[in-house]
């Protein structure tokens, strides 16, 4: 007795796959979203702790601010400490991260750019801890000559006018460890953008006899001037908020100045915090508390500003 064959109905498996599809295009679509929503909550929740354990710092007795009579004065320096150091860490990192994403994206051979573009990417991982050692009891020593050089051949610049540390602890360190610190994102970043710029744009610029850096100024950069700018922030955002690398590398006190290679130098809020945690007392700890709401606000202002600056780009290029 043969066996009856078995026929497919042909509207079955489409309509079947495209349920399937549908079924996963919700399935992410709810996975993305519910993601989302999970870092506002997060966000929110560390919005909440820092006002609520943070506003009873606003209030506290004078002799908490020591050695300042108000929050005011107390946070101010702290704060100036902060963007200082991450102004100072790109200026530094911006140029050599542009540079050797070009370099990486445009005129390496592959069997170069993959291994530098790998070991650029490694620097991410390296932990904070180990970036503060090296800059606090390598580093600082190894440039102590280039302080004394910077005192006496341009101290008549606020930022190099001295008298120049002997142990190379100081601000112009910190703003190194932070550079370097800060070049894999910003070159990451860059690197990509500068890869997704459409060939023919550069082709069609080579083609009218422009040379290979005026095909990258005229094609590249204009494409790739929202993703630099995202990159340069993202850069930014890293250098405010870090921590312990400073807190290692930085001899910090409790002013405001530009001299940046002398043993007076200002701290700033997140290794200020990390320095004073551990032996705060109650009320100490609601001032802390209130300066890392105070350099929460700023970076949120930082990423905003950068936000604006990165869809106004895009609206003009959309033009």
């Amino acid at each position: 007795m043969s066996a009856t064959p078995t026929l497919k109905d042909p509207e079955a498996s489409p309509a079947i796959q495209t349920g399937n599809r549908r079924r996963g295009d919700a399935l992410f679509a709810g996975t993305a979203r519910g993601a989302g929503l999970v870092i506002l909550a997060a966000l929110a929740g560390v919005v909440v702790f820092l006002a609520i354990e943070g506003i009873p710092g606003l209030n506290e007795t004078s002799g908490t601010y020591a050695p300042h009579d108000s929050f005011l004065s107390y946070t101010a320096p702290l704060v100036f400490g902060t963007v200082l150091a991450a102004v100072l860490a790109l200026v530094i990192a911006v140029p050599f991260a542009f540079g050797i994403a070009l370099f990486i994206s445009h005129y390496a051979p592959r069997r170069i750019a993959v291994p530098v573009a790998y070991v650029i990417d490694l620097l991410a991982a390296v932990p904070s801890v180990v970036y503060g050692l090296w800059g606090g009891r390598t580093l600082g020593k190894y440039i102590v000559p280039a302080h004394a050089w910077l005192a006496d051949h341009l101290g008549f610049i606020p930022l190099f006018k001295g008298p120049a540390s002997v142990t190379g602890r100081t601000m112009f360190t910190a703003a190194i460890v932070l550079a370097i610190m800060v070049l894999p994102i910003i070159t990451a970043i860059s690197r990509e953008v500068f890869s997704q710029t459409p060939r023919l744009h550069e082709e069609a610029a080579l083609a009218l006899g422009a040379t290979r850096w005026e095909a990258i100024r005229l094609a590249v950069f204009p494409y790739a001037r929202s993703g630099m700018v995202s990159a340069v922030m993202l850069g930014l955002g890293r250098a405010l908020g870090e921590t312990m690398a400073v807190a290692m590398v930085l001899s910090a006190s409790p002013v405001a100045t530009l001299n940046i290679i002398s043993n007076t130098n200002s701290a700033t809020v997140a290794s200020n915090i990390a320095t004073s945690f551990a032996e705060a007392t109650p009320a100490k700890l609601h001032v802390l508390i209130a300066t890392g709401l105070v350099l929460f606000a700023v970076t949120f202002a930082v990423n905003f500003a950068a936000r604006w600056i990165v869809g106004r780009n895009e609206r003009r290029m959309a033009r």
